[in-house]
């Protein structure tokens, strides 16, 4: 299964395009950007592209911008295309680029994913259609439709507790029976479903888990990585899990996790990202600057943010 834009940076110099190539699924450690803001509100683009750069030097598999994570609910389609091309500048064949690029009007996400797909990204990560709650009939319909008018991987987004609605398990079969369907991005907390959406869909079909504290039970259970908001600001700690992981090292699996898991829960003190931007700002990596109606996290959770980075040695003492 084609899980890749064989024409993007990545993939276009390590493979000749051959029709039919099996290309390797997206796997590891993927982060789930977020978009840094100026003090007056602009998309800080410098300093977005430094963080991407030092996502990858620290061996983050590749980058997810404008995902939910990235605020793109309050950025303008100009903005949205903007951050999805600063992307592709800097990764330049050293990772995938899958371009956020859902909504819950069919007709703006196919605008988003031609977008993305004519910029050069590697992939479309599209949520499901938040708030006007389709039936699993419209779901299907939703995600042909955008696929029928692409010509790009596209990965499904599921996290019902943003979206209230929830794909089944044997929607997203019929789904990955359509040849760029490729994945899922899968934010249910539900751990039978990995092992249910192998069965129903195939190994071939890429399963990213969306929830960080789940992710060594999901691997176990036939997934293939994570598309996370604690790789943000410990992309290397997460690099290095999913890298023990491939190599069978359960030990250090195991050691990982428990060091990640208190940042992991750190993350999601508060709505994301607040958190984690919070986080990027200790570190120094940008400020913490949020779009309404996302505001500054509370003092008391300021404090578990900064003793959680500190615990697991993110955050110097």
């Amino acid at each position: 299964m084609l899980a890749g834009n064989p024409n993007s940076g990545y993939f276009r110099d390590r493979f000749q395009y051959i029709p039919n190539l099996e290309i390797s699924m997206f796997k590891g450690s993927i982060t789930a950007l977020i978009t840094p803001f100026t003090q007056d509100g602009a998309i800080d683009e410098k300093a977005f592209q430094s963080f991407v750069d030092w996502q990858l030097k620290q061996g983050t598999t590749g980058v997810v911008p404008v995902g939910t994570t990235g605020e793109s609910p309050t950025l303008s389609h100009a903005e949205h295309h903007r951050v999805v091309e600063l992307a592709l500048e800097v990764a330049k064949g050293r990772g995938p680029v899958i371009a956020g690029t859902g909504s819950n009007s069919t007709a703006e996400a196919v605008s988003l994913t031609r977008h993305a797909q004519n910029a050069g990204a590697d992939a479309a990560l599209v949520v499901t259609p938040y708030y006007n709650k389709p039936t699993q009939k419209g779901l299907y319909a939703h995600y042909k439709a955008i696929h029928d008018a692409t010509d790009i991987p596209i990965v499904i987004y599921n996290i019902p507790g943003r979206s209230i609605v929830d794909m089944h398990v044997d929607t997203m079969a019929q789904l990955a029976k359509l040849p760029r369907i490729v994945g899922v991005k899968d934010a249910t907390s539900d751990l039978e479903r990995p092992a249910l959406t192998r069965l129903a869909a195939g190994a071939d079909f890429c399963q990213l888990s969306g929830e960080d504290g789940t992710i060594v039970p999901f691997l176990a259970q036939g997934g293939h990585g994570c598309i996370s908001v604690t790789s943000n600001i410990a992309p290397k700690l997460c690099a290095d899990l999913h890298a023990a992981w491939a190599a069978g090292n359960i030990s250090k699996v195991q050691e990982l996790n428990y060091r990640l898991m208190p940042v992991h829960k750190a993350m999601f003190c508060e709505s994301s990202p607040g958190p984690v931007k919070y986080a990027a700002e200790l570190l120094g990596l940008c400020g913490s600057h949020m779009r309404l109606p996302m505001v500054e996290i509370a003092e008391e959770s300021k404090r578990k943010v900064e003793a959680a980075l500190k615990n697991a040695g993110i955050l110097g003492q």
